[in-house]
């Protein structure tokens, strides 16, 4: 029972950190707009993710919608996240002081900067966490049972994040490498093998009717975002996710490696290296790795434990146990969106140091590009909102935005009942042509803007430039609103050219 007491204290402190976690200034961030409206329009999948987001924001919805509700559910998979490295720890035979200090590692860590943003990220960390622990229960029971709760979380991972394939590649050298390569021998291996393909096969179907746009994808942040990502920068930001607790986890895989009772789960020793590895050769961005630790955190509290089982490590336990809950207070202070822009301005050399202000461009920039990202967004909706009451026809006004944030926030902030849509993500996809458009609201991205009202003036009787994002720690600062009124062509058939233009 005191146990369940601590674990339940853990899960509290969880919840209430993450309303402390984000300030004032700040709003949505821009890729929550997105799996937000993915809620209204529930599919298979989606150009960018897997279908799993969708239906978590369906269930949003149902619930009203509410900031607090889009925080819930990434807290709640943080929160779930510590409990399965509590079980991984108690099937490790793990005292109570381990059960602790496992904790409080994966509570006071950068899991809370990913558990802030409703993404599929924090979701994809809770799969790899609670796969790893039926791998361990497998380990430990040989169970077939435990085989099919791993090919079941691994379809739940994929239907949330694709991400979850590295963790598999990682592990299929570590069996041929280690003694459990007779689990090849086990027919039950093919079963949930066969399980998990049928479970994801309605995502499978999905990406080859849409010619697989998971490529596409996957190709354009590879021209565009991986391409800035420098191999160093991630090894380096791996040290950085945990750095006062970064020594738990080398003891955790240096257990698995010396450890005697470790020795059957010698294979997750080798995969984490694999998969990091893989993660290298792909120059997979720094956070898409965060998922294969904590489940590390495990074996490094029972171990340590271990060490420390005797009379001095009576005195020195309790001083870990603080220094994990104390060294997270500069974390705190700094990698969270608890501080105003103005205070990050006047710290700019505290956050380059840390590499927080290199964007996906590979360029520095005055603000961490999410909290950036976080700004501005109310100002665009207030300000298109302020623009559609005054066109001629609302119902037959089209709002046409360059990128799915803009489309998003203007969505979800609009008084208006505004649906917003772009031919840049799923929005594409999203068009209503059983409505004839005779005018255009454009959000105009600030480094295109000179140009749209000399191009776009010729199709319309009317046209102006009507507003601008004005602030200027904003990502979509200068982002300028034009109206344009009485149409000269027919925009719908403009509208099916272009998007079949942008699928081809």
């Amino acid at each position: 029972m005191k146990r369940t007491y601590i674990l339940l204290c853990f899960i509290i402190v969880k919840f209430v950190m993450h309303y402390f976690l984000i300030g004032p200034e700040y709003e949505l961030q821009r890729d929550e707009f997105l799996h937000l409206d993915q809620g209204d329009h529930l599919a298979w999948g989606y150009l960018s993710i897997p279908p799993v987001t969708s239906w978590i924001s369906y269930v949003i919805k149902l619930l009203g919608n509410s900031v607090f509700w889009i925080k819930f559910f990434p807290a709640l998979f943080g929160a779930l996240t510590i409990y399965v490295v509590w079980k991984t720890i108690e099937e490790l035979g793990g005292n109570l002081f381990a059960l602790i200090i496992g904790a409080s590692c994966v509570t006071f860590s950068i899991l809370f900067r990913l558990n802030i943003l409703y993404q599929p990220n924090s979701l994809d960390v809770l799969c790899w966490t609670t796969l790893y622990y039926f791998i361990v229960k497998y380990l430990n029971t040989e169970k077939s049972k435990w085989i099919y709760c791993i090919a079941i979380t691994f379809a739940i991972g994929f239907l949330n994040k694709y991400n979850v394939v590295f963790l598999i590649l990682g592990m299929i050298p570590a069996i041929f490498l280690t003694s459990e390569r007779k689990v090849l021998l086990n027919n039950h291996l093919y079963i949930g093998f066969a399980l998990a393909l049928i479970l994801i096969t309605p995502n499978l179907i999905w990406q080859y009717n849409n010619d697989f746009p998971v490529f596409h994808h996957l190709e354009e942040l590879s021209d565009t975002q991986l391409v800035n990502v420098n191999r160093w920068d991630f090894i380096r930001s791996q040290f950085l996710f945990f750095p006062a607790t970064f020594p738990f986890l080398i003891l955790g895989l240096f257990s698995l490696l010396r450890y005697q009772e470790f020795k059957k789960y010698r294979l997750l020793f080798w995969s984490f290296f694999f998969t990091i590895g893989i993660f290298l050769f792909f120059k997979a961005k720094d956070y898409y790795a965060i998922g294969i630790y904590p489940i590390y955190f495990a074996f490094g509290a029972v171990y340590i434990s271990k060490l420390l089982d005797n009379k001095v490590g009576g005195f020195i336990k309790p001083i870990l146990v603080v220094w994990t809950i104390v060294a997270f207070i500069p974390v705190y202070n700094i990698t969270f969106p608890n501080k105003s822009p103005q205070y990050i301005e006047n710290h700019f050399d505290k956050y380059r140091k840390l590499g927080m202000l290199t964007w996906e461009d590979g360029k520095q920039h005055q603000l961490p590009q999410d909290f950036a990202d976080m700004l501005g967004w109310k100002e665009l909706a207030k300000k298109v909102d302020s623009i559609y009451i005054k066109m001629p026809s609302q119902k037959n006004t089209l709002v046409l935005c360059d990128n799915y944030g803009q489309a998003g926030a203007i969505n979800y902030y609009s008084k208006q009942g505004i649906r917003a849509v772009s031919f840049n993500a799923d929005y594409i996809n999203w068009f209503d042509l059983n409505i004839k458009y005779d005018h255009v609201i454009r959000v105009k991205n600030a480094s295109e803007r000179n140009k749209e009202l000399k191009e776009t003036a010729l199709y319309f009787q009317k046209s102006q430039m009507s507003d601008s994002i004005t602030n200027r720690f904003a990502r979509e600062y200068g982002t300028t609103i034009f109206s344009f009124v009485d149409a000269k062509i027919d925009i719908n058939e403009r509208i099916k050219e272009e998007i079949e233009e942008e699928k081809w």
